[in-house]
């Protein structure tokens, strides 16, 4: 059994929770034995006290010397070059997204150099860490299939009937042709930038609706209330809310930080088993060549036309999202990626 020590951000950071710790369980059946630390107060939370969080890391990187492997979940502090250098006998630095874009240098470069490998979310990420470190694997995000899954088909439920929530409240269970976007508050942004396509199709049709699901309320200016419901993010209740979709959404700008994202959302939506309307910039691109599984959409009037074309055409959406199912099965699960993982771990602790 491969011991191995993971250094994550927190109990709910969500690169934590898929690209380390869903893979806990599947690891352990193949000889690799991953204990996880995340500090005590979430690392984000106490960025400006830049002592308490190194204080915070001290468990985990103490567990780290008795392991064979450290497997660093991005950076121990945002933005920095700390102390990842005294983790383990061996280190593996796992990056899920384009961390270095906000600052003035790369200071992911210093961690990459000090590691025995980097595990990249993407081919972009890859390609930017192949020359700052030894080897670097590629890894993609993944997903739990056995839990992320279609919803049970409920035969008494009226597509038709009114909603009873208040407008732009809290959320019910699905009663309209549904649009969604799972995201947190630092990606609302996105959503934003397509406020006016959306705003059109609701007004357009009165059987439709828009339901957000994030940590934070979005502020629309466009949108009527009446026509969007807010999910608060929840552990419990994220699979829940996107099973309620009819199509989801990944608006995103075509920018270096873009690029690096690892696209949760899109495979969330495509293991559910619904269509997806997506930026084609970066992963998002690539997902919608392995199969018809949803639209690309750039300009404001693609937004628009990909909405009518799905709402139009449910045995077309219904198709889109059988195949993004498959793919995210045949691609993207946490069972088929497991083994390259446990290849990895095996190749660095044999060194």
């Amino acid at each position: 059994m491969i011991r191995v020590t993971a250094l994550t951000a927190g109990k709910y950071d969500a690169s934590s929770r898929f690209r380390i710790r869903q893979f806990i369980g599947p690891l352990a059946q193949h000889g690799v034995r991953v204990t996880e630390y995340w500090p005590l107060i979430d690392r984000y939370r106490i960025e400006p006290l830049p002592l308490l969080v190194m204080a915070l890391r001290l468990p985990g990187l103490l567990a780290s010397r008795f392991s064979e492997v450290a497997w660093l979940g991005r950076e121990l502090a945002s933005g920095k070059c700390t102390l990842e250098h005294l983790a383990g006998k061996k280190r593996l630095f796992d990056v899920d997204d384009a961390i270095w874009t906000p600052y003035p240098s790369d200071f992911s470069a210093a961690i990459a150099a000090r590691c025995d490998g980097v595990i990249a979310g993407s081919a972009f990420l890859r390609d930017h860490y192949k020359n700052l470190c030894p080897r670097v694997w590629l890894v993609p995000m993944s997903v739990d299939t056995r839990v992320w899954r279609p919803a049970a088909k409920n035969p008494s439920a009226s597509a038709n009937s009114e909603s009873t929530t208040g407008a732009g409240n809290t959320y019910s269970p699905r009663k309209k042709w549904t649009i969604g976007w799972l995201g947190t508050a630092s990606n609302l942004k996105y959503l934003y930038a397509i406020e006016e396509p959306l705003a059109d199709f609701l007004q357009r049709h009165e059987d439709a609706r828009l339901l957000v699901c994030s940590g934070t309320r979005p502020s629309f200016h466009s949108l009527d209330a009446s026509r969007w419901d807010f999910a608060p993010w929840s552990i419990e209740e994220e699979i829940s809310n996107v099973q309620q979709m009819d199509v989801g959404l990944m608006p995103l700008e075509d920018s270096e930080a873009a690029r690096g994202k690892c696209g949760f959302k899109m495979l969330a939506y495509m293991a559910v088993g619904i269509p997806v309307i997506v930026s084609p910039v970066g992963v998002n691109r690539e997902r919608l060549a392995q199969g018809q599984i949803g639209l690309a959409a750039t300009s404001p009037g693609d937004w628009y036309q990909a909405l009518e074309r799905l709402y139009q055409d449910r045995a077309l959406a219904a198709r889109m999202g059988a195949t993004g199912r498959k793919v995210a099965e045949d691609h993207y699960s946490v069972e088929k990626n497991a083994l390259l993982l446990a290849d990895i771990f095996r190749q660095v602790a044999a060194e």
